[in-house]
């Protein structure tokens, strides 16, 4: 097989899903926090958060939904210390972010530690399995790649739907909006901006650790250290892909992984004359390339990272 015929097959555009969906979730909640205002660099530490939690969870005997439930609620929380310290307290976004990735990376591996001390290696769960959809799964190529993921794929998809539906065509949406463009307005409407702003920040760190929980309840079948791996920062540099749009921000989020699952295939038929690490580099760089491309047309909210006091004009 060729490096061309590799984009024709259905096991590429499998993997590509697959590896885009833990991006999805998380490029979404990092959107969400941004819409309103709000810088949220702590969504590496979160991602780990909810890998664990969810994974753990599931580990100790409870159900896989569960397993999501805990881990969007770990997320929440850790959503919750940021946005309290960004917003009303008014803190720099920037050490505040780096702050609570550093802080909820090393609680994670800490609790793993304590809870888990005799463990050499991961130990196991049983995954989410693909659910092929009936129908739309035996279309050639598309079903397969599309309709035989597994269900927090679906619910990855579900996800931008609904954060787009929120966002264009809800009160709240618009209030999220005008928070990171305007807040002065969403105020003189009667509407607390701080209220607002933590509100997106918890929600959006929520959908963060799901993704998180993707590779170890989805992707995976164990949590291991350094498994989040820099997708967070690359969630980030996704949202500026897409303009804080999130159908542009899912196109970035599938070409990223595009990127990647090709260099999975070419190290293969490489026959190990390139260095691997060559390959390794192609999707970040790639990513960095149509990043340069697309983010000098980009229009960003043009209040994110300005904290906003009640009163002030």
């Amino acid at each position: 097989m060729d490096a061309l015929e590799i984009l024709f097959t259905a096991s590429f555009w499998v993997a590509v899903i697959r590896i885009a969906s833990p991006l999805i979730f998380a490029t979404m909640g990092e959107l969400i926090c941004e819409r309103a205002g709000v810088l949220n660099l702590g969504i590496e530490g979160i991602m780990t958060v909810g890998a664990f939690a969810g994974w753990f969870t599931v580990y100790g005997g409870g159900d896989l939904w569960a397993g999501v439930l805990v881990a969007a609620l770990a997320g929440a929380l850790f959503g919750l210390l940021h946005a309290t310290l960004t917003v009303p307290l008014g803190l720099s976004q920037h050490v505040v972010g780096i702050g609570v990735t550093l802080l909820a990376t090393s609680l994670t591996y800490f609790t793993y530690r304590l809870l888990l001390p005799e463990v050499t290696s991961p130990p196991k769960i049983e995954p989410f399995q693909p659910l092929a959809i009936p129908g739309l799964s035996s279309i050639p190529v598309l079903g397969e790649a599309l309709f035989t993921q597994t269900p927090l794929t679906y619910l990855a998809f579900l996800a931008v739907v609904l954060v787009t539906w929120v966002l264009y065509r809800t009160p709240v949406g618009l209030a999220v909006r005008a928070a990171g463009e305007n807040p002065s307005a969403v105020e003189a409407q009667g509407i607390s901006v701080t209220g607002i702003r933590m509100g997106a920040v918890v929600a959006g760190s929520a959908l963060m650790a799901v993704g998180g929980a993707f590779l170890t309840m989805s992707a995976f079948n164990s949590f291991f250290f350094e498994m989040i791996n820099g997708r967070g920062w690359i969630c980030i540099a996704l949202v500026v892909f897409g303009s804080w749009r999130p159908g542009k921000a899912l196109v970035g989020a599938i070409l990223f992984a595009a990127f990647d699952a090709y260099q999975i295939r070419l190290q293969q038929i490489s026959g190990g004359i390139v260095p691997y690490q060559v390959f390794l580099m192609m999707p970040y760089a790639l990513s960095i390339l149509a990043l340069i491309l697309v983010a000098r047309r980009a229009t960003y909210p043009k209040a994110l990272m300005i904290s906003y006091q009640k009163g002030e004009r």
